[in-house]
């Protein structure tokens, strides 16, 4: 029967992390319930949506936990009012104590409440991932390459791999993450300080962007593991469970080109500014795009929706090159591959007015590279 005491707002911040992986709207009941498992070292607390599983320990020794375990045991409750209920506690510190099966009972302050629980007989084991020969990544660069990718896959269901972010190493060190949705790509490449061995996976992009969400700066490293189906992130506390997308991922490096006709160099965020007011007219109409002119060294937006307005906008430009062109794109695109470039200038080179163009940081041309798709227009 377990009984023990944590400091509530490090429980708190606990249950909210695994919480992430927990779906509201789930098929499977039982997967709407925060697994708590306490031992005599610490407690493990454990949430999954069948996609992502997360397991979260608090450690007995981590001082800030304030964690006394009287008891052992293990039960499920409902996640979001299991944790609704501890937000609400009045006190810094939170008593829990299974009083009968399954029945739990929580004391802070002047206020006792109880609760129901479930069997964990009835949860879902973790498959495991054997934990030999990790990869080992700072967070920070492992987070800031899902930012500089995961938000070009795509969000439509019909082609599941393009849902991926698709993670390769070769060469033992060679690093490359890529994502596509069919109209604009991204790709981010760097080589790892350390050999491990290579690997060729899609992982959801969801999945990717809770990664992100759940370990928070303050974690320095994380381990990473593959099995067939499962890939691992772990560091001390957190152990982070995605499954992989089943597929082949299609060939983006023949997207790539090595010839332009055209270079634009740009202010980042002054091009940035210009598309979000461009989009605000072209949202309005029915293709929603923006035409980008380049004529004479002058480099022009344009935007018309008899609904709404027009938009003519002359842009500042850093440098101008090549052959005068006019080509239509949908500006979310463009704005979104903005956000993602942390350089203050931006490099956008044309091919033609149908022919995807790329943009690429002014200070790291090589490593990091994204695409879009122009839209034809009559």
């Amino acid at each position: 029967m377990i009984k023990f005491s944590i400091n509530k707002p490090l429980f708190l911040q606990a249950l909210n992390a695994t919480k992430r992986a927990i779906s509201s709207k789930n098929a499977i009941p039982i997967l709407s319930t925060i697994k708590i498992d306490v031992a005599a070292n610490g407690i493990t607390l454990t949430g999954s949506n069948g996609q992502i599983s997360i397991e979260n320990f608090i450690s007995l020794s981590n001082e800030n936990a304030g964690l006394l375990i009287s008891s052992p045991g293990s039960v499920l409750l409902e996640a979001s009012f299991f944790i609704n209920i501890v937000s609400s506690l009045p006190d810094v510190t939170v008593d829990f104590e299974e009083i009968e099966q399954h029945q739990i009972l929580l004391r802070s302050g002047k206020s006792e409440i109880t609760l129901k629980g479930k069997d964990v007989d009835h949860y879902p084991r973790i498959q495991e991932v054997a934990t030999s020969n990790p990869l080992v990544m700072e967070t920070k660069v492992l987070k800031n390459l899902i930012a500089e990718t995961a938000f070009a896959a795509s969000t439509q269901e019909s082609r599941p791999i393009l849902t991926g972010v698709h993670l390769v190493l070769t060469n033992n060190q060679e690093f490359k993450a890529v994502a596509t949705d069919s109209h604009r790509m991204s790709q981010r490449k760097l080589t790892l300080e350390n050999m491990t061995d290579n690997f060729d996976v899609v992982l959801p992009s969801k999945s990717l962007r809770e990664f992100s969400a759940v370990f928070t700066d303050d974690i320095e490293t994380v381990e990473v593991f593959f099995s067939a189906s499962q890939l691992l992130f772990r560091s001390e506390h957190i152990s982070f469970y995605t499954r992989l997308l089943e597929g082949t991922y299609p060939d983006t490096d023949r997207l790539l080109m090595s010839n332009f006709e055209t270079e634009v160099v740009c202010n980042t965020q002054a091009l940035r500014s210009a598309m979000e007011r461009a989009f605000l007219i072209s949202n309005a109409t029915q293709n929603g795009t923006v035409k980008l002119e380049i004529e004479a060294g002058q480099v022009s937006a344009h935007v018309n929706s008899p609904e709404v307005g027009k938009v003519n906008e002359e842009l500042d430009v850093e440098a101008v090159q090549g052959q005068d062109l006019t080509i239509s794109f949908n500006p979310t695109y463009l704005i979104e591959a903005l956000k993602a470039l942390k350089s203050e200038t931006v490099v956008v080179r044309f091919l033609s007015p149908v022919r995807p163009f790329t943009l690429t940081p002014g200070d790291d041309s090589e490593n990091f590279i994204q695409l879009i798709t122009p839209v034809r227009t009559n």
